[in-house]
């Protein structure tokens, strides 16, 4: 039997991606913490750039690290940084 793959619905993170410079919707999607139909909407309206190689479309992972960094308060990411070790 095929058992359902519960990693799709798992949030991830930018650090998972590596060095990796785009990623797909799913994954951007993922990150942002939004479903994949409202990743691919705002594909299509143009609120989340992407570069479109053959039938793929891909998202640079530059503008997500941008605007997940706009988006944190500056107290909630000095906490996270204090949290992973920075001896800030």
């Amino acid at each position: 039997m095929n058992k359902p793959d519960k990693s799709r619905k798992m949030p991830l993170t930018l650090a998972a991606l590596g060095d990796r410079n785009t990623c797909s919707i799913e994954q951007a999607a993922r990150i942002l913490g939004v479903g994949r139909s409202t990743a691919y909407a705002a594909a299509r309206d143009g609120s989340l750039p992407t570069l479109r190689i053959s039938h793929r479309l891909l998202v640079p992972v530059s503008y997500l690290a941008r605007v997940l960094q706009e988006t944190v308060p500056a107290g909630e990411a000095q906490v996270t940084q204090v949290a992973q070790g920075d001896p800030r």
